[in-house]
């Protein structure tokens, strides 16, 4: 169920790229088009994250902070099994919207092209961008979720405001990106390799440590200290609870004495 999950998003995900992709072809020409046409990167994300599919840099953040807080090798194992199962339906899903958006006659030859060029502008970032920009990506994507989690009522909001951004700053994402990518090796421009090592490589160890070591270690650090601040107060709850019994208890003891003197 979990690895159907995650290849269903990895089909949704899709949506990201065919909206930029519709977008972009239909403000072509027009000044400052990026900046509408990135709204379209949020389709994809909405549609998971409603639906509630699994998708991988989502996991990061929600996987890694139960087992930050009980380390050993089982949890460990447990949670890279969870990865890859969810990282592997993921990618087999965009490959598989890739290679159907392509191949199938669906859209016009503008937005074919317009795919193409999304793709392109992808690859144009070397191997130290590509890891850079994957570590802010998962960050945001982390901070997403941890947002999410405490305003509920927002969530639409949240979604769209995060993930624009990182489509204004082409920040690289390891589930988007490689239906954008995936596309131009199914069209014959770029080989698998340069998928894998030049993009997918250096983009999923960015993603991982800007959505589960950077972030999750801050914020497995701040609920710690929350923890470390509530026991404190409730020990000095019933340190203050015990000091008033035996000082009730002395004046009884005091009052009793007196009234045994008296007689």
């Amino acid at each position: 169920a979990l690895w159907w999950s995650a290849l269903a998003a990895g089909l949704t995900m899709g949506l990201s790229l065919m909206a930029m992709g519709l977008l972009k072809s239909r403000l072509e020409g027009i000044p400052g088009s990026h900046v509408i046409s990135s709204l379209g990167y949020s389709a994809g994300f909405l549609a998971v994250i409603l639906a509630r599919q699994q998708l991988f840099t989502e996991n990061t953040i929600t996987a890694v902070l139960p087992v930050m807080s009980k380390l050993n090798l089982a949890n460990i194992g447990r949670l890279l099994r969870l990865w890859a199962v969810v990282l592997t339906g993921n990618l087999a899903g965009t490959l598989l919207v890739a290679y159907v958006m392509l191949n199938l006659p669906i859209f016009d030859t503008s937005t074919d092209k317009a795919f193409l060029e999304i793709g392109r502008k992808v690859m144009e970032n070397d191997l130290g961008q590509m890891f850079s920009k994957g570590i802010v990506s998962g960050w945001m994507i982390a901070t997403m979720v941890w947002m999410i989690a405490s305003m509920e009522n927002a969530k639409i909001a949240i979604i769209v405001l995060i993930t624009y951004l990182m489509a204004l700053g082409d920040f690289t994402h390891i589930v988007v990106g490689s239906a954008e990518v995936s596309y131009l090796v199914f069209a014959g421009e770029i080989a698998w390799k340069d998928f894998w090592f030049a993009f997918a490589g250096p983009t999923l160890a960015g993603n991982i440590i800007g959505g589960s070591f950077i972030f999750a270690l801050i914020s497995h650090a701040q609920i710690r200290s929350e923890k470390d601040t509530t026991a404190k107060l409730e020990r000095d709850r019933k340190a203050k609870a015990e000091k008033r019994r035996l000082e009730k208890e002395r004046a009884l003891k005091d009052a009793d004495t007196g009234a045994q003197k008296e007689i």
